[in-house]
């Protein structure tokens, strides 16, 4: 099966409960209704290759919140935005000049909850290889891209924990090469894993 059919069809069942879904603290479920949350979405860009890859980012030092991480592009909803796809599309483009063109969207996977009050949807899309991507010096740093086979090898999925206002905090963790992916973006990476294996 092709890649984008595969995605596809593992994305048709997001509405439907996998085995477990990861939100917030992994172990803790009250993050606060979904009406109380700000939207955001990020894109999940997979190259199609051979051996597909997933491009992530880091994101610059001097940002007020998340400075350093490793993240998808993406980003809160703005106003003008269609829905999350859109947001997605557009974030991405901002983050790494990557034209929604380049494109084609897959599906939405599972939402995920942050405990600092988001919602964000996760919007899967596979691009051309080796696009050459440019870094908005504002807020990313630096983008790579990592095998798709490891980040969904859940031999490779670390949970880890660290105190946190005041509480212990259960987050996952993925260790690639000298790049630490944790918390949110670590966290979706399972969920997406999950969800492609469940759909089998």
């Amino acid at each position: 099966m092709m890649l984008i059919e595969r995605l596809r069809t593992a994305l048709a069942d997001s509405d439907k409960d996998p085995p477990v879904l990861l939100t917030g603290d992994i172990r803790d479920e009250t993050v606060g209704p979904d009406e109380s949350l700000v939207k955001a979405a990020v894109l999940v860009p997979i190259t199609d290759r051979a051996a597909p890859g997933v491009i992530l980012t880091q994101r610059t030092q001097h940002l007020r919140r998340h400075a350093g991480q490793i993240a998808f592009p993406g980003g809160r909803m703005d106003a003008d935005d269609a829905d999350m796809v859109a947001t997605a599309l557009r974030e991405a483009d901002e983050e790494l000049r990557l034209p929604p063109s380049s494109v084609t969207v897959a599906g939405t996977a599972d939402r995920y909850r942050t405990i600092t009050g988001f919602q964000v949807t996760p919007v899967v899309g596979v691009i051309p290889p080796d696009l050459a991507l440019v870094p908005q010096p504002g807020e990313v740093q630096d983008w790579f891209e990592v095998p798709l086979d490891f980040l969904l090898d859940e031999a490779n999925h670390v949970e880890t924990a660290v105190e946190w206002q005041g509480r212990e905090r259960h987050y996952y963790e993925i260790i690639w090469g000298e790049r630490r992916i944790w918390g949110a973006t670590a966290a979706m990476i399972v969920n997406l894993s999950r969800r492609l294996r469940w759909s089998r």
